[in-house]
């Protein structure tokens, strides 16, 4: 059986569902969780950005990154621990979730990826793409699916 899931969550009511979904498998299992978030890279301020002084700097970036990467987490894994289930949780920089999620799943020795996906298809799918797709597509770990 799984010994450590990896829960990529991004705070909207769909990723909540695999939250749900974890507890009970994890439960079921006796698997440790790690939660994990995926925000957005450190962008080097454009010309028009630094004339007109709205530049954020790297270190305000990272403080920002953290509370942002904490706004999702933190009451994620207040509803694991209050359900009985003890987890870590982990963010990572990253403008392709999809690359951090799997490399989230590598670097902590996870046997599952338990996620959910949004279900969008057809041009939808196209414009808005699938963290969930490309992370079934580019992992070696298995990758369980919640709707």
């Amino acid at each position: 059986m799984y010994k450590h899931i990896l829960i990529p969550i991004d705070g909207s009511d769909t990723a909540a569902k695999a939250i749900e979904a974890g507890i009970e498998f994890a439960r079921s299992s006796g698997a440790k969780v790690t939660l994990f978030t995926a925000v957005p890279e450190y962008q080097p301020p454009s010309e028009a950005e630094v004339m007109g002084r709205r530049v954020i700097s790297l270190w305000d970036h990272e403080r920002i990154s953290r509370d942002n990467a904490d706004a999702i987490l933190l009451p994620a894994a207040e509803r694991l621990r209050a359900a009985g289930e003890e987890c870590d949780t982990a963010y990572s920089e990253c403008n392709r979730p999809f690359e951090a999620i799997v490399a989230a799943a590598q670097s902590h020795g996870c046997d599952l990826i338990l996620m959910s996906s949004h279900g969008r298809s057809g041009f939808a799918a196209v414009w808005y793409g699938s963290e969930t797709r490309d992370v079934i597509a580019h992992s070696h770990v298995p990758t369980l699916v919640y709707h």
